[in-house]
Parts: C-alpha cells; structure tokens; sequence
C-alpha cells in the first residue's frame, strides 16, 4: 500500500475568487480576461502623467496599477499583463505616459522593472501577503525597490550618469508620490478581502483543495468504474 503527500493548495488571491466554481474554460477566459484588463488598467493610469524638465521619466500613476494588478492576480497572471503592457506598447498601442507608444530607450527600464515587481508582487500575495495592511505594506516596498532598481539601472546606463545624477532624474522627484501610491495599493487589498466575506473566501479554498486533491490522487485516473 502507498500513500502520496499532497501539498497544501496556495492561498487565493483575488482574482481566483472569480468564477470559482467554474470549469477549466471559465478560468482559461476568465484568466485572459484578467491579463488583458489589468493590462489596460495600468495603461489608463499611465494618462495620469506629469512631465518634469529635468527628467525624461514623467511622473505616472501606472506603480500604483501594477501594485494592484500584481497583488490582485497572482504572479503568472501579473507577469503575463505586464508583459502585454509593454510588449503591444512597444508594438504602437498608445498606452505608455501621454498616449504614446514605442521605445522609450531612458525610461524603459521602468516598463522592464514593472514586469518582475508585479510578479514579486503576486508571489507574495499567494503566500497571504495581500489579507492585512501589516503584510501588504512589506509586499508593496518590495514591488517599489524592484520598479526602481532596473528603472534607475536602465536610466544610468542609458543616458550615462552617475550616481547622484540618476538620483536626481530617476528617483528624488517620485519617492513620496509612489510611497502614497504603495499606502493606497497596501490598505486597498484587505479592504477588498473584507468585502468579499469570509464565506465566499472559504467557498473557493474549497473548489480548489477538491480539484488539487483530484488531480493529485494516484487512482482518480486508474480506478474503473463501479459496477
């Protein structure tokens, strides 16, 4: 007789919370619908711009889109928006910082950092991060330092600057901002996780543990049929 470990299934996030009592198909649509909306949610918040003089990178509300967007959809959902953000924005949608699209060659890196903050973002929700303002604050911090260490990395590299000019052009003028916007993304989670009620919360964990206890068992696929 052998027995097999099953792992515990993750906690939910959000957007599993969505047609959870589904079939395979629902998810699949409801997954693509997620990607391609939280990639268009940052998109509207990039039109939230303010250009500087001194600085090739405007002053956006697209940090606090990707906040969300990853904490809300787990990793592999939110990697998969950001990457369509910037993929289809390089390709000519007009959805970067004042409808413009293309290669931004200075400001890029910020594009490139969004993609592995949301994924940091979601990994950390999926460990339960994203349920109190204790532990979302730490998860939003995280998003922000990977957001500024390839934007500012980029922007140095880019333009040729040192330290303190990089400084000056890529992070002084947008610290308090994106502090105000990872404080609105950490306390917006659980405010939203209230809402949803625990019985809808435990609903869910209970589709997903019987479909991870299905797929794991070593007879769900041998066992013949009853006679």
């Amino acid at each position: 007789m052998s027995s097999v470990a099953i792992a515990p299934p993750r906690p939910l996030v959000l957007g599993d919370l969505i047609a959870a009592s589904r079939g395979r198909a629902a998810h699949a649509v409801r997954d693509v619908l997620l990607v391609v909306g939280a990639a268009g949610f940052v998109g509207a918040l990039a039109q939230i711009s303010i250009h500087l003089s001194f600085t090739p990178v405007p002053i956006t509300g697209q940090t606090l889109g990707v906040l969300l967007a990853g904490t809300a959809l787990g990793w592999r959902r939110a990697a998969a928006a950001m990457a369509l953000y910037a993929v289809a924005g390089v390709a000519g949608v007009p959805w970067f910082a004042g409808q413009t699209s293309g290669y931004a060659s200075a400001s890029f890196g910020y594009i490139v950092g969004f993609f592995f903050a949301a994924a940091a973002c979601g990994y950390l929700a999926e460990q339960g991060a994203d349920r109190s303002v204790l532990k979302s604050v730490p998860a939003m911090i995280v998003g922000e330092v990977v957001i500024y260490a390839f934007g500012l990395t980029w922007l140095a590299l880019d333009l040729h600057l040192g330290a303190a000019a990089t400084l000056t052009a890529g992070f002084t003028p947008f610290v308090a901002g994106d502090a105000i916007k990872a404080a609105i993304a950490a306390g917006l989670l659980p405010v939203a996780w209230r809402m949803v009620g625990p019985r809808r919360q435990n609903e869910a964990g209970l589709i997903r543990s019987s479909s991870s206890d299905l797929a794991a068992s070593p007879d769900s696929a041998a066992m013949p049929p009853e006679s």
